[in-house]
């Protein structure tokens, strides 16, 4: 609400000016970036399964699970034609949450319910399901929603990382800073995030999980989400059924929503 990506997850991305990256640092910060996005969701519109469980620390029991259809409409700018940054989350998972619908249009998000008449605006930020919020959801693309800054190399298990400094390019991104590292060696694949609140503080930490190959990379299929202020608690989003699949703008509306989507 990954592809996915999320890290986490998503945080949104959409058609943003793109700051002049004037030094051989930056210019190598957007590189990184942008070739661990393509690691994490392709340059075309797609869809998945993500099933979403909440454990408590040092416990294999889910004690939440949330499953969601995501449609994402994500496409780059390319030439003259402009980028287009929509999603729609179906609640599948439980029963009781069928028919409810999670609608994105760049950083506008919309929740929608058989019982309201219409579609109300919600924020990325509000919890979902566990340490999981509507934002996490929805693959978020770090080159148009923050400025990278590189700070060097560490290690992450047992290989080298990029670690950069992300910051948002608008106050209506998700996360005001993001640490996020990413592999020095191969396609530069995310390794983890970790996440910022306003007062700097670490408000939760991502990893990428699971790599296959996926529609020709190999892609994480899974994140490990732990709210660094609940310890005890983490959530697991695990992907599936990714495919290529382009669904019309029309339904990527309020009004579609209210009709019913396929």
């Amino acid at each position: 609400m990954k592809y996915l990506l999320i890290a986490t997850l998503f945080s949104f991305f959409l058609s943003c000016p793109m700051r002049a990256y004037s030094s051989p640092a930056d210019e190598k910060a957007l590189e990184i970036i942008r070739r661990a996005d393509e690691v994490r969701s392709p340059n075309k519109p797609f869809r998945y399964t993500v099933t979403i469980n909440e454990y408590k620390a040092g416990s294999d029991q889910s004690e939440n699970k949330q499953v969601l259809d995501i449609s994402m409409r994500f496409i780059k700018p390319e030439g003259d034609s402009k980028a287009d940054a929509r999603s729609l989350a179906r609640f599948i998972y439980p029963p009781r949450d069928r028919g409810k619908v999670l609608l994105s249009d760049g950083y506008a998000l919309w929740f929608y319910t058989p019982e309201l008449r219409h579609p109300i605006p919600v924020s990325p930020q509000q919890r979902l399901v566990g340490q999981i919020s509507n934002g996490d959801v929805i693959v978020t693309n770090f080159e148009y929603a923050y400025h990278a800054t590189l700070q060097g190399e560490v290690p992450c298990g047992d290989t080298i990382c990029y670690k950069l400094e992300l910051t948002r390019r608008s106050p209506e991104a998700t996360w005001p800073k993001v640490l996020y590292y990413v592999e020095k060696e191969g396609e530069n694949r995310p390794y983890k995030a970790d996440y910022y609140s306003l007062d700097d503080q670490l408000f939760k930490e991502v990893s990428y999980e699971d790599f296959h190959q996926v529609l020709g990379k190999m892609r994480p299929t899974k994140i490990l989400v732990q709210d660094t202020r609940h310890g005890k608690r983490y959530s697991v989003m695990e992907y599936s059924d990714i495919r290529l699949e382009s669904l019309p703008v029309s339904s990527f509306t309020r009004e579609a929503i209210q009709r019913g989507t396929r």
